[in-house]
């Protein structure tokens, strides 16, 4: 074997030696056993935007299914019943396009935003993440105390001190898991059946009842034991999104020409004197990342954000705050890591508006454009007329008569009025039998009407058939027109 031959082989092993860490799980160790992850509570400026966001996030998780508009549940996805409302816009099984086309917006978003910044969905909107890194993360902080402190704690024996503290904290985690669970029944029984049946108690609904346990013991495990497994392991959003972020997406990315070589910090280093300072200008050759490893303590996932963009970076931006409160201290430049893209960082080139974003964009503007167009064009009132079961026609003494079913759906929040009206032919008439002239808000009027054709149009001899059209009319405004088919003798 050459030498050449031999230093070709040495770089093959170095360069996989560099991707291993790809290959497992910074919580899973190398027999396969849990390693449980302790991070450290983050400080910084995007912490607290975080924050700031999830408490708007929570408050609108919580109130939104007991909030009305226009006397509709302000969100509702009651598929038992086939009705959503959106935002107090009631969606019937009649618009279940609307529902399509709202879905496939929604999913191009999330390719669009993923393509350009990455996973800030994961980091700053998913409830997985806000749940688990705003409310329950906190709450083990504030009984277990910081991560080193748990560790010990964990490791050691089953005292009085261990157990008060699991026994609280498990309690805190189920109660808020039942509390989830219920504002998510919310969403799809409504806020006023929920309230119904908690006035009745679980004895009358105890098939929904235990729907209801069997919830709260998956969040409760969820949260308590499944942690950030739930995005590393479960979440498919973390693995199609390798196929959406390329070298310019901008995500949450180490800068390695300023921070590479990393070497620990010493007194009086002259690293932080150097001005404008190149590689080779720094002090033993060495670059800004002073190898402290709170980018790694601080990460919910327990990866370490210097290896590169990785499936388990949930965007969080934890290592951003703990590196730049570190850079700060050794009064280097903030941002050695930060929101940029690689390209930005190899060849200083900013370049995120790419051939492909541009035609995400024009299939999200598209989508835009058509959901819109088909919300705007909606009718309040939608029109249903079929031919009554069973019957054909009957000869009266002003001609033939046909009968027909109707069923009339209201989908605003007030009550409309309806008339039926025969356009064509101009000489048939239409008799109601039982149809309401006023349908309330959020509900379906159903009824019968009679159709009447003189016998000079509906003629005699052979049965044919004549095509007449209804006019469903409301406020003086024709809101749908109805083809149908008279039966004649």
């Amino acid at each position: 074997m050459s030498l050449l031959d031999l230093d070709v082989i040495q770089d093959e092993e170095r360069s996989i030696a560099d991707d291993a860490f790809r290959a497992q799980l910074a919580s899973v160790a190398p027999d396969g056993r849990r390693k449980w992850i302790y991070a450290k509570q983050p400080r910084g400026t995007f912490y607290r935007w975080r924050t700031t966001l999830s408490v708007f996030l929570l408050a609108f998780l919580a109130f939104a299914p007991f909030v009305t508009v226009g006397g509709q549940q302000f969100l509702l996805f009651d598929i038992l019943d086939r009705k959503f409302v959106l935002f107090g816009y009631p969606l019937w099984p009649e618009d279940f396009y609307l529902v399509v086309v709202l879905f496939l917006t929604g999913l191009v978003s999330i390719v669009l935003f993923t393509a350009v910044l990455g996973r800030i969905w994961c980091g700053w909107l998913c409830p997985q993440t806000v749940f688990m890194e705003m409310v329950f993360r906190k709450i083990e902080w504030w009984i277990d105390g910081p991560p080193g402190t748990q560790h010990t704690r964990h490791r050691g024996p089953w005292n009085f001190d261990r157990l008060w503290r699991f026994a609280t904290k498990q309690s805190i985690f189920f109660a808020i898991s039942f509390a989830i669970a219920n504002i998510f029944l919310a969403y799809v029984v409504s806020s006023d059946t929920l309230r119904g049946y908690i006035e009745e108690g679980p004895a009358g609904h105890a098939a929904l009842f235990l729907s209801l346990v069997t919830f709260t013991i998956v969040f409760y495990l969820v949260f308590a034991r499944f942690r950030e497994q739930a995005c590393l392991v479960a979440c498919p959003y973390g693995r199609f999104m390798s196929a959406l972020v390329d070298d310019n997406t901008v995500t949450i990315t180490y800068d390695t020409k300023r921070g590479e070589p990393r070497g620990k910090w010493r007194k009086n280093d002259p690293r932080s004197a150097v001005i404008d300072r190149q590689p080779s200008a720094v002090a033993a050759d060495l670059g800004d990342c002073i190898d402290c490893h709170q980018c790694v303590v601080v990460c919910p996932t327990g990866i370490d954000i210097r290896n590169g963009i990785q499936l388990e970076c949930v965007a969080c931006t934890a290592c951003i705050d703990a590196c730049d409160e570190v850079m700060e201290k050794v009064k280097l430049p903030k941002g050695l890591i930060r929101y940029t893209s690689a390209n930005a960082i190899q060849s200083g080139l900013k370049k995120w508006f790419t051939p492909r974003v541009k035609g995400y964009s024009a299939i999200w503007g598209g989508l835009v454009v058509i959901t819109s167009t088909l919300f705007i064009a909606r009718s309040d009132l939608a029109v249903n007329i079929l031919r009554s079961p069973g019957t054909t026609w009957t000869v009266t003494a002003n001609g033939s008569a046909n009968f027909y079913d109707a069923e009339i759906i209201n989908k605003s929040g007030s009550d409309l009025p309806i008339v039926l009206n025969v356009e064509h032919p101009s000489k048939a008439t239409l008799t109601t039998l039982g149809l309401a002239t006023y349908v309330k808000a959020g509900e379906i009027a159903k009824g019968r009407f009679i159709v009447t054709i003189p016998a000079s149009i509906a003629g005699t001899g052979t049965q044919h058939n004549i095509d007449i059209t209804i006019d469903a009319v409301s406020n003086g405004k024709v809101i749908k027109q109805i083809r149908t088919e008279f039966l004649t003798p």
